[in-house]
């Protein structure tokens, strides 16, 4: 099967994603963007072919006559189970960097006491990951940021005078960098053998032959990728030719279009920059305005103040829906939000109610944006990965209402992914010349089970 790829490589994240010969998508993957770029792009790349395989097994699955809703329960518990041997992975280099970095002379007066909140810290990290509780919120998507905020939470409940939480905390940044920089094997091929041993230990006999079966076939279909695309912030960083390369601006205002058609106005806020587009009815670029001087308003920014909080980003939304009282935000400069925050909270106001102002003052730049760029149009598709915030989604419904009026807000789950499925778009709609020369230089990844 051939396949196309489009990656956006971001400042904070890169997304892949993989369409089929129709346009069909048939994976998705995301992971932090790191100092390694062509590392963040692999494994990516890797996490849309294992999507693309999902994808496949589903597609198998639907041909299994044991019935619809047995087959739709086996898929979930394999994805459950592959997730699942991956986060273990993750988080068993993180706890091996963790022991060796508290070996080292620098803890030396309090190594066993480190080490000793270490071992209680990972085995009950080991122990969410293996008995998850019931109705538990969803976590983020990015390893760092579940890890971290457990961590974190754990990290408090245990330290002490001898023992602060300041130095587990200081491991911990330490060496989640060295883990993500680390290829480790969280691929298709070598995590669904385990996946759906554990699925047969869990059900015996109610695991039919149907559905492993079905797993073998999508497994061995070739997926073959014709041609990639690449896009976004660190775009120029990515191992392709000049001509495999598109703007950001094209491929957001392209991928908003296949998204919704109706589109006309886009609003992307990535993690370096805030791009205000207006398109025409093809999708194609007609105007646009882009923040891309500074991190201010944009995901790094939130980034940062997380950090300030000791919570993840994906925690920060949903703190600011509980705010109870407006509080006005004079700056969101990266270089000055740490010194206002700090002074707010000892001024006593609480973090919700600065959290709810922060992602009012995001939006409020958004805006002048978008009155530079043409205004808003009446359907407005909002991408990136700040529109999965919903403190910054109410915020934008409201200032749009105060000064358009209605407008017709499109908002997709996947709205983190649409400048790569814009890039995944251009390398499908490449030009026939230029399609036998990508074919023959592109890589092939075909799988099968181990």
């Amino acid at each position: 099967m051939n396949v196309f790829c489009g990656i956006d490589l971001g400042s904070t994240t890169t997304k892949a994603v993989l369409l089929d010969d129709t346009g069909a998508i048939l994976g998705r993957g995301i992971t932090n963007s790191r100092s390694n770029y062509f590392l963040a792009a692999e494994i990516a790349r890797d996490e849309a072919f294992i999507g693309a395989r999902f994808t496949l097994i589903d597609r198998e699955l639907s041909q299994v006559r044991e019935g619809e809703k047995q087959a739709l329960g086996f898929r979930k518990r394999l994805l459950q189970q592959f997730r699942k041997q991956q986060l273990l992975s993750q988080l068993e280099s993180l706890r091996e960097k963790s022991f060796a970095e508290a070996e080292s002379e620098r803890y030396s007066d309090v190594k066993s006491a480190v080490c000793e909140r270490l071992q209680h810290i990972f085995s009950s990290m080991e122990e969410g990951i293996r008995r998850p509780r019931l109705n538990a919120p969803k976590k983020s998507d990015f390893f760092r940021d579940q890890a971290a905020s457990e961590y974190s939470r754990l990290a408090e409940s245990l330290a002490d005078e001898s023992v602060p939480f300041e130095l587990l905390m200081s491991i911990f940044d330490k060496v989640i960098i060295l883990v993500e920089n680390q290829r480790m094997d969280l691929t298709f091929e070598g995590n669904i053998r385990t996946a759906m041993q554990a699925c047969i230990d869990g059900e015996g006999s109610a695991l039919t032959d149907s559905y492993t079966q079905a797993v073998v076939r999508a497994a061995a279909i070739p997926l073959t990728e014709v041609r990639a695309i690449g896009t976004g912030y660190g775009r120029q960083r990515l191992p392709f030719p000049k001509d495999m390369i598109r703007s950001e601006i094209l491929c957001h205002g392209l991928g908003a279009h296949i998204s919704f058609p109706g589109t006309a106005t886009v609003l992307d806020i990535g993690g370096q920059d805030t791009k205000a587009i207006q398109v025409d009815d093809r999708g194609i670029v007609t105007s646009f305005q882009m923040n891309d001087r500074c991190a201010a308003g944009c995901g790094r920014y939130l980034g940062y103040i997380a950090d300030e909080m000791n919570l993840g980003v994906h925690e920060l939304g949903p703190m600011a829906m509980t705010s109870t009282r407006h509080v006005k935000i004079n700056s969101t400069c990266t270089v000055f939000a740490g010194a206002e925050l700090r002074d707010r909270l000892t001024m006593g106001q609480r973090r919700e109610d600065i959290l709810a102002g922060l992602h009012r003052a995001i939006i409020l730049r958004a805006m002048a944006l978008l009155a530079r760029s043409g205004g808003i149009a009446n359907e407005f598709t909002f991408t990136g990965g700040v529109a999965n915030n919903q403190a910054a989604v109410s915020a934008l419904r409201k200032l749009v209402q105060e000064n358009y009026g209605e407008r017709k807000l499109n908002i997709s789950p996947e709205s983190i992914y649409t400048g790569a499925l814009g890039a995944a778009h251009f390398a499908l709609r490449a030009e026939p010349s230029t399609q036998k020369e990508s074919a023959s230089s592109a890589g092939a990844h075909v799988g099968s089970l181990p």
